[in-house]
């Protein structure tokens, strides 16, 4: 008999049946003496929706709210239906005994399989195949240990409400708000919470109102001291007579070193990476969004196979890996990283609980590089610049703390205390991996940068009881500072602080309010838009607060750990969507799109409301079911601006239609005696003259004077 392999994407069935030799290729599976290896294309099954219910479903009406199935139906995803279907015809053969899933090794990956399993009726046995890298050794060794299916039942369940709850309070709350309100209205379980987070941030910062402070500083040539007013004192002072005062009191007296504190102080290694992590580090070096970080690990998980499981929650290793990290070490012991490995690999490595932890794992381990051959010409830039990352931060694992003596000094003048510090760096330690000393700051706390000056100095050699000859002093005014807005990996920080979705489906949540037209970027900055706000203010309470999303995680997550109540946690679920229903409809918030131009559907007369789209701006009709759209760009036209010499923008006034140079800003009206005849023009006009006659040479001279006199010789 033979074993039928369900993975979740062709690439990696490619690969697995590669592995064990299944070399007949068939439209949708791959077959060898002992395995047919098949593949899904993610989701093939879905859960059903409202019409496969009842048909009157179709139209969203308030009237029908809430949708609470008594039991959740599953249906076949239409657009990959014919691979559902060859993997249900695989299931009916007589020579395959048993089933090994090899989706993902995650709550995602889980669900993807046990639903085909479901639809196609599979009741032989199965096996599940756990693995945490795509390499030819970690697949041979995954099925050399194949784990009884049924281990994953718990993690099944978990999945499954993840979904249903989704399905229930996404569904419902969309559909009320947006029958409601008569818009395109999004709300979810995890995206609302997140919005929350951004608009409570975007509230702080228009509410914010700056204050002057001074600070005041004494020069004493080396080096700088602050003063403060103790030692516990941040040292900002808001009256400028005060500051003034101060620094008229000692600028000409004596500064006296009172005491000197030298203290060793060491920073170990950072922990390996896990996705959220490695999110947030991609975002503040180089820009990536984190969906284009989920997409670029993913190609080096499957394509490339040079580094480990991509969706994890884990910083630590297991003890069982500890073994295979020297062999890790030396397949990146190539170009820039070979000066780095090579002093390790001459001595047993440093492996410390720091870095393997079987307590702190869950599910997979952080993500670090294989044992796969590397070759960085292979690999594109934004592929180097992930991979770089990762491999520098599993090479600093094994480096030694970060030791630096940080001095601080007590002044005194005139009866007012200065303080000042310094460091100075004794082993570089695992910052040599970087190259440099990589500042550490939290976008989300106001930076004083006078203390940032005062900390990184050098001082020089000083004992208790110096005086020191003063240069100048000088009082600073500044302007408190309002928080930051968010980036993504600030708020994947705070996602991840308030339990908001998981690694695995943070970087999307981000991505459909982007879609949804609720926040945009600017620059590097998330921020609501006039719908995004007006979302939040439609809401109910309880769907906006991190906490309760936050508590339906860590529910799902004992669920998948077999200690958690499927049926209580569903029970609360459908309770909470009716509930939510209920506040939609008894709601008197008005909501007004924000997005309205002045400009009426010629089909309808509805105001028309402007939208982004991959192709520009665009105008839809504001009545839902009116299907009238058009460009809200100006059409370019070939006249070019006689400054810049740029195609120009068609436009219409009150006074006929202009072309207008966005660059510039030159207008020329076009009418009969400035315009230009377009090429298509300028050809049907030679063709018709051509056809009424041979073009002697006097209709010929005509018919160029024409051309000159409409422009057409450009």
């Amino acid at each position: 008999m033979k074993s039928l392999v369900l993975c979740e994407k062709p690439s990696v069935a490619k690969e697995i049946a590669r592995v064990l030799g299944c070399g007949q290729r068939q439209k949708s599976f791959f077959e060898g003496p002992n395995y047919v290896v098949t593949w899904a294309l993610g989701h093939l099954v879905e859960l059903a929706e409202p019409e496969d219910y009842d048909n009157k479903y179709k139209t969203w009406r308030l009237e029908d709210l809430p949708l609470l199935p008594p039991t959740m139906k599953l249906k076949i995803i239409k657009e990959t239906s014919h691979q559902y279907k060859a993997i249900a015809q695989l299931c009916k053969r007589s020579d395959l005994g048993e089933l090994i899933v090899a989706t993902d090794a995650g709550r995602e990956g889980e669900l993807v399989a046990r639903w085909i399993m479901e639809m196609a009726h599979w009741r032989k046995p199965f096996k599940r195949l756990w693995i945490s890298s795509q390499t030819d050794k970690a697949i041979r060794e995954g099925f050399s240990k194949l784990r009884p299916g049924r281990e994953y039942d718990n993690l099944y369940a978990s999945a499954v409400c993840r979904a249903e709850a989704d399905w229930l309070i996404g569904l419902n709350v969309t559909r009320a708000l947006t029958c409601k309100y008569d818009a395109q209205l999004s709300a979810g379980r995890v995206q609302t919470p997140t919005l929350a987070t951004l608009m409570a941030r975007e509230s702080e910062i228009t509410n914010f109102k700056p204050v002057a402070y001074w600070n005041v500083t004494l020069d004493l040539g080396s080096f700088q001291a602050k003063w403060r007013g103790g030692e516990q004192q941040d040292g900002r002072l808001f009256a400028k007579d005060k500051a003034d005062e101060i620094v008229n009191k000692v600028k000409t007296a004596d500064v006296r070193l009172l005491r000197l504190n030298k203290t060793e102080k060491m920073e170990p290694q950072p922990l390996a990476y896990d996705l959220t992590e490695l999110q947030r580090d991609a975002n503040k070096r180089h820009g990536f969004t984190a969906k284009q970080t989920s997409n670029v690990l993913q190609r080096l998980y499957e394509q490339h196979k040079l580094v480990t499981y991509p969706r994890t929650d884990s910083r630590h290793l297991t003890s069982d890996m500890a073994s295979t990290l020297k062999s890790r070490l030396e397949s990146v012991s190539v170009g820039p990283y070979a000066a780095l490995a090579k002093p390790l690999l001459r001595k047993p490595l440093a492996i410390t609980k720091r870095i393997v932890d079987d307590t702190k794992v869950t599910d997979h381990h952080a993500i670090i590089p294989t044992e796969q051959f590397l070759n960085l010409n292979a690999l594109s830039v934004e592929e180097r610049k992930l991979y770089d990352l990762i491999v520098r931060r599993f090479i600093a694992l094994f480096y030694p703390p970060y030791r630096y003596e940080e001095t601080s000094l007590t002044l005194k003048a005139a009866g007012e205390l200065f303080f000042a510090k310094g460091r100075v760096q004794k082993d570089a330690g695992w910052k040599e991996v970087y190259g440099s000393v990589p500042e550490s700051s939290d976008e989300d706390e106001e930076v004083d940068r006078d203390d940032r000056q005062t900390t990184r100095q050098l001082l020089p050699e000083l004992k208790e009881g110096d005086l020191l000859k003063l240069k100048g002093c000088r009082a600073q005014e500044l302007m408190t500072l309002p928080p930051s807005r968010y980036t993504e990996a600030s708020l994947l920080s705070q996602m991840e602080k308030h339990n908001l979705g998981t690694p695995a489906t943070r970087a999307d949540i981000i991505e459909k309010l982007l879609s949804s037209d609720t926040i945009e970027r600017r620059l590097k900055n998330l921020v609501p838009t006039g719908k995004g706000k007006q979302l939040i203010e439609l809401a109910a309470n309880e769907l906006r607060s991190p906490e309760l999303t936050a508590e339906w995680e860590l529910e799902l997550e004992r669920i998948a750990r077999g200690k958690g109540n499927r049926g209580k946690f569903m029970e609360g679920i459908r309770a909470q969507a009716a509930q939510l229903v209920r506040e939609v409809k008894i709601s008197e918030v008005v909501y007004k799109p924000h997005n309205l131009t002045h400009s009426k559907c010629p089909e309808c007369s509805n105001l028309l409301m402007e939208r982004n789209s991959k192709r520009g701006k665009t105008l839809v009709c504001s009545n839902r079911e009116c299907e009238y759209r058009r460009s809200a760009e100006p059409a370019v036209i070939n006249k070019r601006c006689p400054q810049c010499m740029k195609k120009m923008e068609l436009h219409t006034g009150k006074a006929g239609k202009y072309a207008q140079c966005r660059r510039c800003n030159v207008i020329e009206m076009l009418n009969e005696e400035n315009s230009r005849a377009s090429k298509k023009e300028q050809s049907q006009l030679v063709k018709q003259f051509s056809e009424a006659e041979p073009l002697t040479s006097s209709l010929a001279d005509a018919l160029k004077a024409a051309l000159n006199k409409s422009g057409g010789d450009k």
